[in-house]
């Protein structure tokens, strides 16, 4: 069965791995549309071996679609989201609006498929924050085994989070340090990013932390278990693609460190590199372009009776987003579509 499939937000870093990763997947496309604003109307897209000329979001009719991936900012998103899901169109939506509405199942494949067939049926499935995506994927199996008490994670998040701004202020930031005249001032960071990091992403809450922070605090809670305590750290770095997130994890049984890595090398979705020589773990730049969550660094925690540290890698343009939404697409067809 091949669906007829919407790509919103095709023009930006999201929607053309969206576009690119249906492709690798090979996901059954009878017709592709892809969508962005006004200002990017009739720009041509990569669509596997061929290309695709965008059409207007604003004016887009969504009957008879079947499968919409939006990849669009939250005003837009609150907009088109539910016009598309009344006329039919089953959306997928990488914005933070749907989130934690008790109604829109938030799902990563991996960890919580069942949640699927949960909530109101209105239509909307929603995508998780890039940092708790791949996080939960490692959580998950361990949590299984040994059942999760508390998570503290210190995440370094790659400046294609913040879209291609933030790509473009790291690249002429840096050329600015060594080319006399270029210096550029900070316009979508708060401070220097080349060669800096800045422990600030989203706006600050009254109680000190980050929305950032309290994304991967609550969605965690929703996806896998409510009962997890979880405290984060959320540090924007000088990295083109790829978030990295340092775990430390108790557990109410103790869990052996050789063990939760043969637990991690069988579970879905990760590749576990855990070599305890030089160079034997994943850095961001190995893992651009994967679709796997990489761990590393696997050791026990001694200050508590039954704990664990690991590295945790990933492309988040991927399993953060793009990938994590094809994947929830691909179960939507098995699950939902195809039965319906």
């Amino acid at each position: 069965m091949a669906y007829r499939v919407v790509v919103a937000g095709a023009t930006g870093n999201v929607g053309r791995e969206m576009l690119n990763i249906l492709a690798e997947r090979r996901f059954p496309v009878s017709e592709m549309a892809a969508l962005a604003s006004r200002a990017s109307l009739g720009t041509e897209v990569g669509f596997g071996d061929r290309t695709v000329k965008t059409r207007d979001l604003e004016t887009f009719d969504f009957s008879g679609w079947d499968i919409a991936l939006f990849a669009v900012g939250a005003d837009a998103t609150g907009k088109h989201a539910p016009r598309a899901a009344g006329a039919g169109c089953r959306v997928i939506d990488n914005s933070s609006l749907y989130r934690q509405d008790p109604d829109v199942p938030l799902i990563v494949p991996e960890v919580n498929p069942g949640a699927i067939h949960s909530g109101s049926d209105r239509g909307i499935i929603a995508n998780p924050n890039c940092s708790t995506a791949q996080m939960v994927v490692a959580l998950k199996p361990l949590h299984d085994r040994a059942k999760i008490r508390r998570v503290v994670v210190s995440t370094y998040q790659s400046v294609s989070g913040a879209g291609k701004e933030g790509m473009d202020e790291l690249w002429t930031q840096t050329r600015g340090i060594y080319v006399p005249g270029q210096e550029r001032e900070p316009t979508k960071f708060q401070k220097q990013i080349a060669f800096n990091v800045i422990p600030h992403i989203d706006v600050f809450m009254e109680d000190g932390t980050t929305r950032e922070e309290w994304k991967m605090v609550a969605e965690t809670k929703k996806i896998l278990d409510p009962s997890i305590r979880l405290t984060a750290t959320c540090v924007r770095v000088p990295v083109f693609v790829g978030h990295s997130e340092a775990l430390n994890i108790e557990f109410e049984d103790f869990l052996d460190e050789d063990e939760a890595r043969d637990i991690l090398r069988q579970a879905p979705g990760i590749l576990v590199i855990d070599k305890r020589e030089e160079g034997g773990y994943i850095t961001p730049v190995e893992c651009v372009g994967e679709y796997a969550t990489y761990i590393s660094r696997i050791r026990q925690d001694p200050t508590v009776e039954s704990g664990l540290n690991l590295w945790c890698v990933s492309d988040n343009l991927r399993k953060g987003a793009a990938l994590n939404a094809v994947q929830i697409a691909e179960l939507l067809g098995r699950e939902v579509l195809r039965k319906g």
